[in-house]
């Protein structure tokens, strides 16, 4: 094997110049793969991490999986009913204190209940729909993140007694109204009741911040007609990994719905993994590209040293060491490339992550979001490597096939 590192060495010094070509080429392939992978898994680990703080971890709410039977179909044996007017039955969780205490005693994370409910923002003669939170303070600023959104007050205002209300700043400045403004919220069964601002809150979410209040529980309770009632649990992790296995646990015990946020949001989190998968695939296309490359000079070398493989040959070389020379010659060009590829992957890395980009809605200068992952530099890696394999395997195994007889006399 020395013996045959040494010739391929040789082979490969003799042609340095398209040598040094091909290897470039490796090398621009492997560094532009490798920070394209660390910008794209960077900005979906950006995403999937705004997309999992922004809403709660697992949330039971007082739906079911499949509707409850109506008492008529529970008790008579009937094909179909005609006529019948169903139970009108008042939504809530059931025994929501009971509930959220056994949440409590197991849940490795936090839980705060809401009770969530449909009505009108006025003010000044505009109005606005918009979701109504009827919240406990303390334990909502646990679990929620527009708790570290507050532009002026905060949840803890909620409860200083009086009707208060939180809402997000595009709301109120679509409305006309500021801190210390009396807007009167009106629900579905056409209760109203007038709340006064005493914070505001700017998330960046549009849909959030043009949509969501924010009352005390007993408040919401009282302009809804539901004393007592709770109609979500919102769960705040300590691992958002787990959320899965929580939801599924939780929905077995509580015996209504709980939905983890990957499945609230499966459609985004599928179009992600096709991304991964189109990436991915551009980056084999890119690598088959520069592979060509690699078979064109190596085939060359086939050519020009074929009367070197008839020597060698004549020697006693077999088959099999004639492929492993001019495989080792193709892997030569992938490794040396691979490497310099990992420094301009780098540099590209860095030079990207320095570029400032302005976003008004952010309130100023933010950067790409990178992602410096070793798995990155590796994949690259064995990308160009098996591109560099299979372009030196093909000459390398029509050079085993010569027949030396045929190449002293001077065949073709």
């Amino acid at each position: 094997m020395r013996l045959l590192l040494m010739l391929a060495f040789a082979h490969v010094r003799g042609r340095m110049r398209q040598m040094t070509v091909a290897g470039l080429g490796v090398a621009l392939v492997v560094g532009f793969s490798i920070a394209m992978a660390a910008l794209m898994q960077g900005s979906q680990q950006d995403f999937v991490s705004q997309l999992v703080d922004a809403i709660p971890h697992v949330e039971v709410t007082d739906d079911l999986r499949r509707p409850a039977r109506q008492p008529a179909d529970q008790a008579f044996a009937a094909a179909e009913f005609f006529g019948l007017h169903p139970v009108d039955d008042q939504r809530g969780i059931r025994n929501p204190v009971a509930v959220e205490a056994a949440l409590s005693a197991w849940v490795p994370g936090r839980v705060a209940p809401a009770l969530r409910i449909q009505a009108v923002a006025r003010y000044s003669g505009r109005e606005a729909g918009v979701v109504l939170y009827g919240i406990l303070p303390r334990q909502e600023a646990q679990v929620s993140s527009v708790a570290r959104d507050f532009v002026t007050g905060s949840f803890a205002d909620l409860a200083a007694g009086g009707n208060n209300v939180v809402m997000g700043r595009d709301l109120a400045d679509k409305l006309g109204a500021a801190p210390g403004s009396s807007v009167s919220l009106v629900t579905g069964s056409g209760q109203a009741r007038n709340f006064r601002i005493v914070g505001l809150f700017h998330t960046g979410t549009r849909s959030r911040d043009e949509a969501e209040v924010y009352v005390a529980l007993k408040a919401a309770q009282t302009l809804s007609g539901r004393p007592n009632a709770i109609n979500t649990i919102r769960i705040r992790l300590d691992d958002p990994a787990r959320a899965q296995e929580i939801a599924l646990r939780a929905e077995a015990q509580v015996g209504q719905k709980a939905v983890s946020w990957e499945e609230a949001n499966q459609s985004i989190l599928e179009a992600l993994t096709i991304r991964n998968v189109i990436m991915y695939t551009v980056v084999a296309a890119i690598m088959l590209v520069a592979g060509f490359g690699i078979f064109n000079i190596v085939s060359t070398i086939t050519h020009e040293k074929a009367r070197d493989i008839a020597i060698l040959k004549s020697l006693g070389f077999p088959e099999s060491d004639m492929r492993r020379l001019f495989l080792l010659e193709g892997l030569m060009i992938g490794g040396v490339g691979s490497l310099l590829g990992w420094l301009v992957g780098y540099g590209l890395c860095l030079l990207l992550v320095s570029i400032p980009i302005r976003l008004e809605e952010f309130g100023g200068a933010t950067r790409l979001p990178l992602s410096w992952s070793p798995p990155h530099y590796l994949l690259a890696t064995a990308f160009a490597m098996a591109a560099a394999g299979v372009a030196g395997y093909l000459p390398a195994r029509r050079a085993a096939r010569l027949n030396p007889v045929d190449i002293i006399r001077g065949a073709t």
